[in-house]
């Protein structure tokens, strides 16, 4: 029997069926409350057999080894967000490549093997490698470390997958992102921490490189509206497309939330896994697909990432 592919439909606003792999983690959370308030049905997959769902809202425990039965487990979804992937965030971890990369193209083609239509992929910054300025998603992606390196290799397989068995493909290249839920080994935590024991200073690096920062809520509802619209996008920056020196973002988060610390400057180096200043071009999702994903985002504001209430402790 042939494979039958299913139509989302471009920028339609009619409901479908999302899942989200990863929805346990820190984006997939914010994904699933975003995904609350639009009428589609959502299936959550993660690992752990207990996750905290929203009233109506399915679960599935599984992992990538349950590839050859995860298109039917989920539902036969219209679209999947795969924010799956383990071993973060140790970015250096050869892991990355030898054993999650295979198990994901495993896990992505079975799906679209088994039928799935359409599919968002998170992908990383550090594809782009040790390349500085304002990046764009025509750039040729060096990765510097293997992260980096195994999600550029599964968006390469994933293409030369398309060729054979087309599909929908949007990967969405997460730039820094910050909010509730966050790795305590974060920046915004690590700094809501040391103002909640009372420290008196807020030790870190020299602060003058510059990087891209979004609230994760804003993150969130823009994979949502990248999956509801059902498009072929290919590679998109998901970033705010302005970059922001660490010193003034520490400074900003303080001086938003009152707390009485002050920056420790230059007591940790600059990482060597990253360039000094380097930011997102959001071009393409701001222009070339801001119709179609603001059809599919209803009426949330996408793009207004100036405020976010999850920086409030």
């Amino acid at each position: 029997m042939g494979r039958q592919i299913r139509n989302c439909g471009t920028g339609n606003r009619r409901p479908v069926k999302i899942a989200v792999t990863g929805a346990s983690g820190f984006v997939g959370r914010h994904v699933i409350s975003a995904l609350a308030s639009m009428p589609d049905t959502v299936v959550t997959a993660s690992s752990r057999r207990r996750v905290p769902v929203p009233a109506g809202v399915d679960h599935v425990a599984m992992d990538l080894g349950d590839a050859d039965t995860a298109f039917e487990r989920l539902g036969s979804p219209d679209v999947v967000i795969h924010l799956a992937w383990e071993g973060l965030p140790n970015y250096r971890d050869r892991r990355h490549f030898e054993v999650e990369l295979p198990a994901q193209y495993r896990f992505l083609k079975a799906l679209v093997t088994a039928g799935l239509p359409s599919l968002v992929v998170a992908g990383t910054c550090y594809e782009y490698g040790m390349a500085s300025g304002c990046l764009k998603e025509d750039f040729e992606g060096q990765p510097s470390n293997p992260y980096g390196f195994a999600k550029l290799m599964l968006l390469r397989q994933l293409q030369f997958l398309k060729v054979q068995l087309p599909f929908s493909l949007s990967w969405a290249r997460l730039f820094y992102m910050w909010g509730e839920g966050q790795a305590p080994s974060s920046l915004y935590p690590l700094l809501a921490a040391a103002a909640a024991r009372g420290d008196p200073t807020f030790p870190m690096s020299g602060g003058e490189q510059l990087r891209d920062y979004l609230p994760v809520k804003t993150v969130a509802h823009q994979l949502v509206a990248l999956a509801r619209a059902g498009a072929d996008a290919g590679v998109v920056n998901i970033c705010s497309g302005e970059p922001v020196a660490i010193r003034t973002l520490v400074e900003r988060w303080i001086a938003e939330n009152g707390w009485p610390i002050t920056p420790d400057l230059g007591k940790y180096p600059y990482p060597d896994y990253e360039p000094l200043a380097f930011w997102g071009s959001n071009k393409r999702l701001r222009s070339d697909l801001a119709t179609v994903i603001a059809i599919s985002a209803g009426d949330h504001q996408i793009f207004n990432h100036n405020t976010d209430k999850s920086r409030k402790s």
